[in-house]
């Protein structure tokens, strides 16, 4: 990677953010992580300083506020962003109703609005110097027929897609690549936060990939400018299923699994 400017990660404490921050770090990409958690921060910068510096930032973009504070932070301490990974996510468990709306508004928040804010206030200076990577991680939700559970998931990660997209085409000539990285079923805490950890463990094993894979795919495909990258073979075949498979047939055959990985009580 030749160029010298800083990669942040949001959502950097766990999970496939926690390994797209180890991925950089073991190509020499000095970092800056940012998430809500700041001892589980402290903690990895602190096992990859050995290999770059590492800046640590601690912000919850669940704050309207938090994405504007962010960008003038990096500015203050001087660090000029290159590589932009907008990582930060989770899921709402449970049918649409069963969540208030200050939580689907939170939800929204960091999903989709901090992904197109930050986007906005760090792609001038790429563009500027002519060199920057942009890495949106959506999900295969967003390929698939949608199911009861988890209402907003699909549609924010569908969104992600769409902007990354769009944006591609438009930064391309400037030197600026975008990618929608669309991983399925991976090893992380996600399961474990939203609380259906013991119901997705039943899954084959072949649905699933570790973070690290996840993390090493998604960087190579920015690098290499691919609009979107769907990671591993299975989770391909799926989106392939989903697209050339009768829609009637799409969609009885992920309702008649949504319950292995969906709550919608």
């Amino acid at each position: 990677m030749p160029d010298s400017g800083h990669a942040l990660v949001t959502g950097a404490s766990s999970g496939i953010g926690a390994a797209i921050a180890r991925e950089y770090a073991r190509r020499g990409v000095p970092l800056v992580l940012t998430a809500r958690r700041g001892e589980r921060l402290d903690a990895l910068a602190a096992s990859l300083r050995a290999q770059v510096p590492v800046e640590c930032i601690v912000a919850d973009l669940a704050d309207p506020a938090a994405p504007e504070l962010l960008h003038a932070e990096t500015v203050r301490r001087g660090l000029r962003i290159a590589h932009l990974v907008n990582n930060a996510g989770y899921g709402v468990p449970g049918r649409y109703l069963s969540s208030d709306w200050a939580t689907h508004a939170g939800f929204l928040q960091v999903m989709v609005v901090a992904v197109a804010e930050l986007t906005h206030r760090f792609l001038p200076a790429m563009e500027a110097a002519g060199h920057g990577r942009i890495l949106n991680v959506a999900s295969l939700a967003a390929l698939v027929p949608a199911t009861a559970g988890h209402t907003l998931y699909g549609a924010a990660k569908a969104f992600v897609i769409r902007f990354s997209e769009s944006l591609a085409a438009e930064t391309r000539a400037r030197g600026v690549h975008v990618t929608a990285l669309c991983p399925g079923m991976t090893w992380s805490e996600f399961h474990d936060v939203n609380g259906m950890r013991a119901r997705v463990s039943k899954l084959p094993g072949w649905l699933w990939q570790d973070a690290e894979r996840v993390a090493r795919l998604g960087v190579d495909a920015v690098e290499r400018g691919d609009p979107r990258c769907v990671t591993g073979g299975a989770n391909r075949m799926l989106a392939a299923l989903s697209k050339y498979l009768p829609e009637a047939a799409a969609q009885a055959l992920i309702a008649g699994r949504s319950k292995d990985f969906r709550d919608t009580d």
